[in-house]
Formats: structure tokens, C-alpha cells, sequence
């Protein structure tokens, strides 16, 4: 198991832990750096295989923005819920709120390596805000402010 305080990777299994998106909706397979309740940054292997590829657009499939954002949103999810305990997790769900300053840069294709680096601008109580910034090679494709709310499930 890594070990999450230390800044390590966190596997699709421990994410899965985390979040309760699945396929086909969850959009990071890994997070490779990671400091819990603060930053990360997650990777979303994009394969021509991804079900939104069949209507957008299917001579010239390209990743939907909307969904790299999300994509972002669920990295920041991971690094929120890996700065708490193991034990409250389960108990935790993480919920989208706003979203501003989106911006789409750089069209994203079946092959691409999205790299998702998000930053904690604020949190009050259960409510967190992020920047996020969407990569491939190293070159910016997407960005996003937004912010989402933990709460225990009922």
C-alpha cells in the first residue's frame, strides 16, 4: 500500500477507494504526486477505446472538454478524501459546486497522456476550492477554478 502522506502515488485501487465513480465515468487512473488536502497530480490514459469517442466526434474523435474537467475534479476528490483517515472515507461523499474560468486550449486525442495538476486555492469547513490545469507533452489543454463540498453520506 503507498503510503499517501509521504506524497507517493495512489493506484487506481486505493482512487477507487476514494471515489465512487467506476467505468465508464471514472477518469484518472493514477495519481502520481500527491500532497493530501493540498495538490496532485492525476493521469487519465486516453485510448481510443472510451465510450465518448463513438459520438464526439467519430471521423475525428476528441476528448470532451466537459470531461476533462471532470477529470480534474476527480483528481482534486482524491486528494482531499486521501488527507483523511482511512476509517472515514467510506463514510465520505465528495460533491461538485461551481466551476469557473474554463478554458480549452489544445484539443485532446485517442494516445494522449492527460496530466491533471490540481492545487487547493481554499477550504472553509467542508468546502474546498482547486486550479485546475490539464497537460499533454507538457503543454496546456484545459483549465478550470472549481470547488466541491464533503459530506458524510446519509
Amino acid at each position: 500500500m503507498t503510503d499517501e502522506k509521504s506524497g507517493n502515488e495512489i493506484s487506481i485501487q486505493e482512487i477507487m477507494t476514494m471515489l465512487p465513480h467506476r467505468a465508464p465515468f471514472l477518469l484518472i487512473d493514477k495519481i502520481k504526486e500527491a500532497v493530501p488536502g493540498v495538490s496532485g497530480t492525476g493521469i487519465k490514459n486516453v485510448t481510443f477505446n472510451e465510450p465518448f469517442f463513438q459520438g464526439h466526434f467519430p471521423e475525428n474523435p476528441i476528448m470532451p472538454g466537459v470531461l476533462q474537467v471532470e477529470a480534474m475534479a476527480q483528481t482534486a476528490g482524491v486528494i482531499v478524501m486521501s488527507s483523511f483517515p482511512e476509517e472515514e472515507r467510506s463514510g465520505c461523499q465528495v460533491y461538485f459546486m461551481t466551476v469557473d474560468g474554463v478554458k480549452f486550449r489544445k484539443p485532446v486525442f485517442p494516445g494522449d497522456v492527460l496530466e491533471l495538476k490540481v492545487v487547493k486555492e481554499q477550504s472553509v469547513r467542508n468546502v474546498f476550492k482547486f486550479r485546475g490545469e490539464a497537460f499533454v507533452d507538457g503543454k496546456l489543454v484545459s483549465q478550470a477554478v472549481f470547488s466541491a463540498m464533503i459530506l458524510k453520506k446519509k
